[in-house]
């Protein structure tokens, strides 16, 4: 394929999503650039980090919206995985894969982080010249002048002033969207009331405390409840603006709507900490899980038998089907007890159970995981069954070496591999 062909394929499927500052011809250059950093990340040969850097460039040339992450990532996890290693048997593809989806993750963290950055600069920007305005005018004794240099009525971002006693003054249109209230039926009204008891809260507080005098200026990040039940997430910046003797004469708020941005972070994180292919927790998420788990902590290692075959006989695409049929009667297994099942690695699970009463239930939901493979899978038509070999550990107290606890489970699975796999029950033991 070339790097030339993936800048074209890319740069087709960024079509349309914005108006970037560049010509064509300069975008497919540009990505270009940034498909060999990223293909190079892909094989191994750098560290996946580029990736973070590579989104911010994306961002800065003015490709700030997150369809650019959900049309860049499938480039990423196919066609320059295809482009190192277009034969799917051969025996790193799946190592390849993997770290494509990496690559992935990495690249939608830093493409959210750098958009995050430019709102906020452009919020900040914004808010300095409504302030600059409002005290030019105040300076003047124009007060009605300076709350409508202050509006900014085209501004794409919400901007409103309010008075010392906590009554809306002006409010633009952008700031009326995001409230979900009629722009003209604003001011005049107090903000306790135009906010009501759902949405009373941090924010409100730090208000009160503006318009008492304690702090001159806040900025935060809030959920708000609008009128017709819809939830909008706000990037709030208020400043007090003073007289020449520093008594306040009112306030003024830029608001910036970021429910799409925090919508794709939510995103992002959930793509980042599971499984692409399951769905399941991922290794990082897993960790993460086990270090607060309460104890006392049953963890049991499953490693599927007989999977290679499957793929080697059916192809990866049949392979995978097994895989997803795999996680999701592990998780029906173990849901009754609020397990966490995690996929770790090619075939490899986990399952942890939180304040496990003993050996003996451990011994009870790895009996519930075995039973839960026994049965054929029917997979495009074709029965295909696969067993596991499954090793268990009981602790009575949460791990502080996370390396011994894991050698401890993998040894008692490889333990019950050698001595029959799924047809020999998991070696339990208890960490000293």
């Amino acid at each position: 394929m070339g790097l030339r062909e993936l800048a074209v394929r890319w740069a087709d499927a960024l079509d349309g999503v914005v108006a970037p500052t560049l010509t064509r011809t300069q975008i497919e250059r540009l990505l270009a650039e940034l498909a060999e950093v990223l293909v190079d990340a892909v094989r191994g040969t750098t560290d996946i980090a580029v990736a973070h850097d590579a989104a911010a460039v994306l961002v800065a040339v003015n490709y700030r919206d997150p369809v650019a992450v959900s049309r860049s990532i499938p480039l990423i996890c196919h066609d320059m995985v295809d482009e190192i290693r277009p034969n799917a048997t051969a025996p790193d593809y799946e190592q390849i894969r993997d770290r494509a989806i990496a690559v992935a993750a990495e690249f939608a963290a830093g493409f959210t982080k750098a958009l995050r950055s430019a709102v906020l600069g452009e919020q900040e920007t914004t808010l300095v010249a409504a302030m600059s305005a409002a005290q030019d005018a105040e300076a003047r004794g124009q007060l009605s002048e300076a709350r409508f240099e202050a509006v900014f009525a085209g501004a794409s971002v919400g901007i409103g002033t309010i008075d010392v006693n906590g009554t809306v003054l002006d409010v633009n249109a952008a700031m009326a969207e995001m409230l979900g209230q009629p722009a003209d039926g604003m001011p005049g009204r107090s903000v306790a009331e135009l906010l009501g008891p759902e949405n009373i809260g941090h924010a409100f507080t730090e208000l009160q405390r503006m318009l008492s005098g304690t702090i001159n200026r806040f900025r935060l990040e809030t959920d708000h409840l609008r009128p017709d039940g819809t939830v909008a997430s706000i990037d709030l910046s208020m400043s007090a603006v003073r007289d020449s003797s520093g008594r306040v004469r009112f306030l003024i708020g830029v608001a910036v709507d970021v429910t799409e941005r925090k919508q794709l972070a939510d995103r992002l994180w959930h793509d980042a900490n599971h499984d692409s292919l399951t769905g399941l927790p991922n290794r990082v998420l897993f960790f993460d899980r086990l270090a607060v788990a309460t104890p006392p902590l049953g963890i049991c290692y499953l490693d599927l038998d007989g999977f290679k075959e499957v793929n080697d006989v059916w192809g990866h695409t049949v392979g995978d089907r097994v895989l997803r049929d795999v996680a999701q009667r592990l998780e029906a297994s173990v849901a009754p007890v609020g397990g966490l099942v995690a996929r770790i690695g090619g075939d490899e699970f986990i399952v942890l159970i939180e304040k496990c009463s003993g050996e003996e239930q451990l011994a009870a939901v790895s009996d519930l995981l075995l039973a839960a493979l026994a049965a054929p899978m029917q997979v495009a038509g074709r029965p295909v069954v696969v067993g596991a070999s499954i090793g268990s550990v009981f602790v009575e107290d949460r791990p502080t070496e996370v390396d011994e606890l894991m050698h401890a489970v993998d040894t008692a699975m490889y333990r019950n591999k050698a001595a029959g796999g799924s047809r020999a029950r998991g070696q339990r033991f208890r960490l000293p």
